[in-house]
């Protein structure tokens, strides 16, 4: 047997991926107590670039918000995108007048399809004590079949993910939190209707695994055809196939082999993107991902005229409460709290 490691290099706060996957984005911000305006105290924002702030100072970033930090009102068309809050919170709002709340475990699985806008604000809910945030941000593309479906989100609340606990044969915990895909004979909740992960033959999986020290755990093979990706963004090291590797780094992996993980000497956590390719052209600009620069073109036209859809909110940074509270109200007017 081969070994099944391909690459191994450093995580960035942008991680590299591999078709189907697009992008993966890393947030993890120590945010100060809140204020009034659910942001940083106005003497915390001296010094930085208001508006394009993506330097850590502090330990934090407040990326394009001018208040709350976060990502005001922008479009997207051609993709999804899975957002996986391990900390912390996120306001949603849309175009479609749809907004909510989630964090804390929760994963909101949206499909752009033909075109929406969305604003992603971190409101510093607490006041008495610091607000960390920490989540990925995956974007999934879609076949040019389902690039011009209707937007879509869902809420997968923290509640629902199932969660798999194995006891290896040193006796050491091995925690699989399945977001896409299946393990074993556990499967995960359904994502979005028209996602290339509702399908079962795409074999997208998207997970994060947590291991004790001294654990093993086992990457089941799936095809040879499919890319996968294990991003090992915390811990201190691993050993695969006679390879030690340090945290912070991506591991492009065989996708037909069954991979052994042996872990180090503290606790290790793990990001895995594996799935097959989308055999299509990508063009990718900026918000948008289609299949030719004409459709691209296209895409800035539509938004130019019509905003897809406008945005119904009074700011484009808007954010809902100063309470802890998690929830998601659709277009179509239904309602869900956690």
């Amino acid at each position: 047997m081969t070994n099944p490691i391909v690459k191994i290099e450093k995580l960035d706060f942008m991680f590299g991926t591999e078709n189907p996957f697009l992008f993966c984005a890393h947030h993890k911000d120590a945010y100060p107590k809140g204020n009034d305006e659910l942001g940083p105290p106005a003497s915390a924002l001296l010094g930085r670039n208001i508006g394009n702030d993506f330097e850590i100072k502090d330990g934090w970033r407040m990326y394009h918000g001018k208040t709350v930090p976060g990502f005001p009102a922008h479009p997207h068309r051609g993709f999804e995108t899975v957002t996986i809050v391990l900390e912390g919170f996120v306001d949603h709002s849309d175009s479609r007048g749809a907004y909510g709340r989630y964090g804390n475990g929760d994963v909101q699985w949206m499909t752009a399809g033909r075109g929406l806008q969305h604003s992603e604000m971190f409101p510093l809910i607490y006041k008495d004590k610091e607000n960390p945030l920490h989540l990925f941000q995956v974007w999934l593309n879609l076949p040019k079949k389902d690039k011009f479906t209707e937007p879509y989100y869902k809420m997968l609340w923290a509640e629902d993910i199932p969660v798999i606990e194995e006891i290896d044969s040193n006796g050491k915990k091995i925690n699989i939190r399945l977001i896409a895909g299946k393990y074993k004979e556990v499967r995960s909740l359904d994502p979005a209707p028209a996602s290339w992960a509702n399908n079962e033959k795409n074999n997208v999986n998207i997970w994060l695994i947590k291991m004790e020290p001294g654990g093993v755990f086992k990457i089941p093979a799936v095809s040879s055809t499919i890319t996968r990706n294990l991003y090992y963004y915390e811990g201190d090291n691993i050993e695969i196939d006679n390879t030690t590797i340090n945290s912070n780094n991506r591991i492009k992996l065989q996708g037909d082999q069954e991979v052994s993980i042996k872990n180090g000497n503290k606790k290790s956590y793990f990001l895995l993107l594996e799935g097959e390719p989308i055999a299509e052209p990508v063009v990718a600009r900026g918000p948008f991902v289609m299949n030719t620069m004409e459709e691209i073109r296209e895409a800035y036209m539509d938004f130019q005229e019509t905003g897809f859809g406008g945005w119904p909110w009074e700011r484009t940074d808007p954010v809902h409460s100063n309470e802890e509270t998690r929830f998601a109200k659709y277009s179509d007017g239904t309602y869900e709290k956690r």
